[in-house]
């Protein structure tokens, strides 16, 4: 049978894009590509990117206070939204522009259209033409979903904080993982007065206990009205506010609230399950270690499959399922030992293990240390940080790094090498620190702060 297409990928953010450009420029493949949306997808529309962007806009004013410690002149007169708004959507656009760019200059066809599965090798556009093609890619991601609570509707996602017309006053936001503790220190420092409610014991669950902990305290230090143990029950518009009543009892009203609770894959009404693709219990699309659906035809990469939800990753998800489908080298995606940085105030890096997941699964050794750097602290800031390994006792590796600090991203990034690499502690000691620095602690620390 003669197909129109070797590829369909369905789905232009960083996932779908990679592979079709790939498929396409380095194999001859004939691809197309079809996004409803804007191509960029989360990261580069309304996730990574613009919120690094904010991350980096509410630090200066902090920044211009530290100036003033140091003997600069400098003052500040307050944050105009709408001037750094207008700036950020203006960067956004070049972006997806250079992501069209890339696919065109690839020569892949694309579709501004939203796609469904019609049977194993054919794909239906949104006005009804169907197209046909021997491998099927879906990369359509997740979205962020709200909780089923009386008055939810008047809530915002991290999809519409990017566009609020102007920063209000007051705002709530409710969760307590990254991306719910990254916005609230975002929006704190941006002058908003930000309260932050979570149901769990603790922010940021699934990371080392101790760096979050320090992240948590610190971001009340920075003045984010934390509140743990605690959750939205209903919700109301109440003059120009919006009412809340909380599971401590508390009411109170906000100008703003956001729900940071949870993500979804954005399978729904694709015709997946009907042309025989599985899907599991929250609607992610199951596939094998190549990615592979049940349909062999049909593969899945990036945040709509649920793995691990994170632009690089679906990137190399997308090179790996073209080295297996199109270069005829099988190839899975490499999920060991992934660094990762949560870009809270104070910033947090890590990888590998937790000093939890760690005790439980051999002997280890700690080493951990916590100070004022010297920066912030001539600046009369008591802000801390955290430089922490985790060695396993038996084989001296380093299972895992945990950083609080300043520039924590780009620090765990470079330790993430030796991490994965398979670096001892040893090796650690053995490497010449650079002074002063913060991240010298990582190879100065001699002494096991506790076994476990």
């Amino acid at each position: 049978m003669a197909f129109d297409y070797d590829l369909f990928v369905i789905g232009g953010g960083s996932g779908g894009v990679r592979a079709a450009r790939v498929a396409a420029q380095d194999t001859g493949a004939r691809v197309a590509l079809a996004e409803e949306d804007r191509y960029g997808g989360t990261c580069v529309i309304r996730g990574c990117v613009p919120k690094k962007l904010m991350v980096f806009a509410s630090g200066y004013g902090a920044l211009a206070e530290d100036a003033q410690a140091y003997g600069w002149d400098v003052t500040s007169k307050g944050f105009s939204w709408k001037s750094f708004q207008s700036k950020m959507h203006a960067e956004l656009d070049r972006l997806e522009g250079v992501y069209r760019s890339l696919l065109k200059n690839a020569g892949v066809e694309t579709f501004d259209s939203r796609a469904r599965i019609a049977d194993a090798h054919t794909v239906e556009l949104a006005d009804g033409t169907r197209k046909t093609a021997k491998h099927i890619l879906i990369a359509v991601g997740g979205r962020p979903v709200k909780p089923e609570i009386a008055g939810a509707e008047l809530a915002i996602t991290s999809n519409e904080i990017f566009h609020l017309p102007e920063l209000p006053k007051s705002m709530l936001i409710v969760g307590g993982g990254y991306i719910a503790s990254e916005f609230a220190g975002v929006m704190n420092g941006m002058g908003v007065a930000t309260t932050q409610f979570y149901r769990g014991a603790q922010i940021l669950r699934g990371f080392d206990d101790e760096a979050r902990g320090l992240v948590s305290e610190e971001m009340c230090q920075r003045g984010v009205d934390l509140h743990l143990g605690t959750n939205v029950l209903e919700m109301r518009r109440e003059g120009e506010g919006i009412w809340i009543k909380a599971t401590n009892g508390d009411e109170r009203v906000f100008d703003q609230v956001m729900f940071a609770t949870g993500r979804a894959p954005n399978s729904d009404d694709m015709g997946l399950e009907t042309v025989g693709v599985a899907l599991g219990r929250k609607g992610e699309v199951i596939v094998d270690d190549y990615s592979q659906t049940a349909v062999p035809s049909i593969y899945a990469v990036g945040d709509v499959t649920d793995r691990a939800n994170l632009t690089p990753v679906a990137i190399r998800e997308g090179m790996a399922f073209v080295e297996t489908v199109f270069k005829g080298n099988p190839t899975k995606p490499d999920y060991d030992l992934i660094p990762t940085a949560i870009f809270t105030q104070p910033e947090m890096g890590t990888v590998g293990l937790s000093e939890e997941d760690a005790a439980a699964q051999e002997p280890i050794e700690v080493y951990s240390t916590s100070f004022k750097p010297m920066q912030q602290s001539f600046a009369g800031r008591a802000e801390r940080v955290l430089m922490k390994l985790i060695v396993s006792q038996a084989t001296r590796k380093v299972l895992g790094c945990h950083i609080v600090a300043p520039g924590a991203g780009e620090l765990i990034q470079l330790a993430g090498i030796a991490v994965k690499m398979g670096a001892t502690k040893e090796d650690f000691d053995r490497t010449v620190a650079v002074h002063p620095t913060m991240s010298e602690e990582l190879v100065t620390m001699k002494t096991p702060t506790r076994t476990g």
